[in-house]
């Protein structure tokens, strides 16, 4: 876990120590099963346990931490049926999402996309593997605004940090990121050109390759699933 300064005049906020934990937990330098404490991380931050303890029941609920009483925090492994579940979640808006987004496009949404577009090839080609998560975000979020349901991003964006951290144990970012960003072309295509259903079959595309990732967890990491 990343050491943060501590400094007499200004105290950690819990959406500091919050958004530390997060990013530890996301890119898995706390791993499934691993355990914390309030008192350690207090400690660390030099704060009381109630800041702490705030931050903690942020991430318990985003299904991130596991708490109970009397037995040490942890953080959560991968439940294949809440994994299942996100996924049909997500891939029931995201459907509806692009059909509208390709109903609705014009020549700005277009532009938009394409700028889109354009910032992850950057990032591709200049092997920044770790901004394409940010992009990726700002992509889906788009296609939101486009089909002029944003309030959809929310629910879209709240799916995808529940399997984010399961994908950084597929294939490296350096495999992913062409493989990814190509799905984002042929969505962006089937926007564009007014094609619904070929932007709906890039999306659904883009959203089984976590398949893979789930069996290979299952082969060589079955300690990072719930028994």
């Amino acid at each position: 876990m990343a050491q943060v300064t501590k400094t007499k005049e200004r105290r950690p906020s819990v959406d500091v120590i919050f958004n530390h934990l997060y990013d530890d937990i996301l890119s898995l330098r706390l791993r499934p099963g691993d355990k914390i404490s309030e008192a350690e991380i207090g400690a660390r931050f030099g704060v009381s346990r109630q800041p702490v303890r705030d931050a903690f029941s942020r991430l318990e609920n985003l299904d991130l931490l596991l708490i109970q009483p009397q037995k040490a925090t942890e953080v959560k492994r991968f439940s294949l049926k809440a994994i299942e579940k996100s996924r049909f979640v997500r891939a029931a808006v995201e459907a509806e999402v692009l059909r509208r987004a390709a109903a609705e496009c014009d020549e700005e949404g277009a532009a938009r996309l394409d700028a889109c577009l354009d910032r992850q090839r950057e990032i591709v080609r200049d092997h920044e593997h770790h901004k394409f998560d940010a992009l990726d975000y700002e992509f889906h979020e788009a296609l939101c605004e486009i089909a002029k349901v944003d309030f959809a991003f929310e629910v879209i964006s709240a799916e995808k940090a529940k399997v984010d951290r399961i994908c950084m144990l597929g294939l490296s970012k350096e495999k992913r990121m062409p493989q990814l960003l190509q799905d984002h072309e042929d969505i962006a295509d089937g926007v564009k050109q007014g094609k619904p259903e070929a932007a709906v079959e890039a999306g659904m595309r883009h959203l089984a390759r976590l398949d893979r990732t789930i069996d290979t967890i299952a082969a060589q990491h079955a300690e990072y699933l719930d028994p």
